[in-house]
């Protein structure tokens, strides 16, 4: 089992840059798929981008590509998504979420821990 604590989020106007944390408790932290997911008020949850558990494969939604970044570093048990070119419409509560698959899953109901969430606002 792992607990997901997300952070990192705020307030940026359009354009601007913020980069989100999510610690994972455990030793085990490196035999799970990482991931970030979005929800916007009134909308579903959904994909952002994936890791793999080495690190070595990412995934990313189409509407981010090209401006986020997602990482991870196992020694501090810890994923990141560097979030740049920010857009009013990536206003939403991120989350992160761990999948214990060895395959990148790009929905949600495949992931098995999840953190608290962190909102981000982009203002226009």
């Amino acid at each position: 089992q792992v607990q997901l604590v997300d952070s990192g989020g705020g307030l940026v106007q359009a354009g601007g840059s913020l980069s989100l944390s999510c610690a994972a408790s455990g030793r085990t932290f490196s035999s799970y798929a990482m991931g970030w997911f979005r929800q916007a008020p009134g909308k579903e949850r959904e994909f952002v981008a994936a890791i793999k558990q080495n690190g070595r494969s990412t995934y990313y939604a189409d509407s981010v590509k090209g401006r986020f970044t997602i990482s991870r570093d196992n020694a501090k048990n810890t994923v990141y998504l560097q979030m740049n070119s920010l857009k009013p419409e990536d206003t939403a509560v991120y989350y992160c979420a761990a999948d214990t698959s060895w395959v990148i899953q790009t929905t949600a109901n495949e992931y098995d821990y999840w953190g608290q969430g962190t909102q981000v606002t982009v203002s226009s």
